[in-house]
């Protein structure tokens, strides 16, 4: 029996309990007997909802894109626009790191467990970092960098592979060290007449 009110805060329901538990343990490890238990959501309940466990995972990557990405722009942006708020990007990683959930990016998790480019999940894994990759061109675009698209490729590979290190050997300094890295690299991305520097 469904343990909701509604079936808008059944899918809620659903949907905050499938992605906490592919972020704590896999795709693969989350079965539907404990989606079901999560989620207090009946078995055919989910099924009027989503009619595969890859489409409910889909959606549940798609609203922790959403929720991720408002988080990011939110702490990044406390810092002046500009060359300084592209380095605070590493300070918004460094303090999530340091939480307890921290499992890495459930994103790059989510396309390791998916062999097919056309997976729907792998699409979603896809859109997220298209995402970040144009807020990161948006900043660059606001700090009056020449090659503002080349240095949004950079800080992504920056960003993804702090994440990666830091949940790979628990290094908590990881964005700290990529934050050093890319401090070094930002002057390659201005116009040479450009003198000023963070």
């Amino acid at each position: 029996m469904d343990n909701t009110d509604t079936p808008s805060s059944a899918r809620q329901s659903l949907l905050d309990a499938t992605e906490a538990l592919i972020y704590a343990g896999g795709i693969n490890a989350t079965g539907m007997d404990a989606i079901v238990k999560a989620s207090g959501v009946a078995r055919k309940t989910i099924y009027r909802h989503f009619a595969t466990k890859d489409a409910l995972v889909a959606q549940a990557l798609r609203e922790r894109d959403a929720r991720w990405m408002r988080w990011f722009s939110e702490e990044t942006c406390r810092a002046e626009p500009g060359p300084a708020r592209l380095l605070a990007s590493f300070d918004a990683l460094s303090s999530w790191f340091a939480t307890p959930g921290f499992r890495g990016c459930a994103f790059i998790n989510a396309a390791g467990e998916t062999g097919d480019p056309a997976d729907p999940i792998r699409i979603v894994a896809r859109e997220h970092k298209a995402s970040l990759r144009a807020f990161l061109l948006q900043l660059a675009i606001e700090a009056y960098i020449a090659d503002a698209d080349a240095l949004a490729g950079a800080w992504l590979i920056l960003i993804d592979g702090a994440i990666s290190v830091a949940l790979v050997t628990g290094d908590l300094q990881a964005a700290r060290r990529a934050q050093a890295m890319a401090r070094c690299l930002l002057p390659t991305f201005f116009a040479p007449t450009t003198k000023e520097l963070p």
